[in-house]
């Protein structure tokens, strides 16, 4: 019978919808029986994790990056290996945009002020998103989902990505250097490959326009996180949201004592929504799986 190991937080329903292919367990303990394992960003599919894994088959990442896996290795012990990629398109999507709402807003300050005492009306100014210019990196499906949410806003939308050309929702730009000194607002939206690792650092935020915003909900190594630090504290930055880190949880970031940021636990994925289109991905992969077990 096939054993079903989820290694990371989903939605409660899915043991129950997993249950017709076997046995479903969230014990470690059984990860040398399973055939099939269930993981989100919080464990990391390693060398050490699939060599204790004797039996597994198929690794599923719920959610989009998979750098958390050792791909080549699991492949060298035919391991097939998914994500959940067009499920968390509108979570990530509506996160980045929250970010981008709340940082010229200044809505954690008013309200950590209030709730200090303090009522700073004239203090605490605000700019709109209509008429600025967004720059996207990275137009995949999450980036292609906020240039939307963003055109219904009357933003301006520049993108970059390495192999993309066209796009019906923005104007393309075939170098970085060419969207970011015209963006008020830069959301990443990049994987984690050796061409993005570092890719904001000190000689690409020189390039950004003095007091344009970041926002990160991409992966956290795509940003030097020092480089970006230093850009908030001498106003390069005007402000940056994060929801992605080097490791998770962080320690001792310099983000941590750096000005105008928005700072969060890597929940872009985590809507009630969203997690059920995971599962249902998750039973589409495994079902699929099954049949071609049948088959063969």
């Amino acid at each position: 019978m096939m054993l079903i190991f989820i290694a990371d937080a989903f939605d409660s329903s899915l043991p129950s919808l997993l249950k017709k292919y076997g046995e479903v367990t969230d014990d470690k303990n059984k990860l040398p029986e399973a055939e099939i394992a269930l993981v989100r960003s919080k464990t990391k599919v390693t060398r050490d994790f699939i060599d204790k894994a004797e039996k597994l088959k198929m690794v599923i990442r719920g959610g989009v990056g998979m750098d958390t896996i050792d791909i080549d290795y699991a492949h060298q012990k035919n391991i097939i290996t998914h994500n959940t990629a067009d499920a968390s398109t509108v979570a990530v999507a509506e996160l980045a945009f929250a970010f981008m709402i709340a940082l010229p807003n200044n809505i954690t300050k008013a309200d950590r002020s209030i709730r200090e005492g303090k009522w700073l009306k004239t203090e605490l100014t605000r700019t709109e998103l209509g008429g600025k210019t967004l720059g996207i990196l990275g137009m995949g499906r999450i980036g292609t989902a906020l240039a939307i949410r963003a055109r219904a806003f009357r933003m301006k939308l520049l993108a970059w990505h390495p192999d993309v050309r066209f796009s019906d929702f923005a104007e393309i730009r075939t170098h970085l250097e060419d969207v970011l000194p015209e963006s008020d607002y830069v959301s990443l939206h990049t994987p984690l490959v050796e061409s993005t690792r570092g890719l904001i650092n000190k000689k690409t935020l020189a390039l950004f326009k003095t007091g344009a915003y970041l926002i990160n909900t991409g992966r956290g190594e795509c940003i030097v996180e020092q480089d970006v630090a230093d850009a908030l504290k001498s106003g390069k930055l005007g402000g940056f949201a994060n929801d992605v880190w080097h490791k998770e949880p962080p320690e001792n970031s310099p983000l941590f004592d750096a000005p105008n940021t928005i700072l969060a636990p890597h929940i872009g994925a985590s809507t009630k929504e969203n997690l059920l289109r995971i599962g249902t991905v998750i039973d589409r992969l495994i079902d699929e799986y099954v049949a071609h077990i049948r088959k063969g």
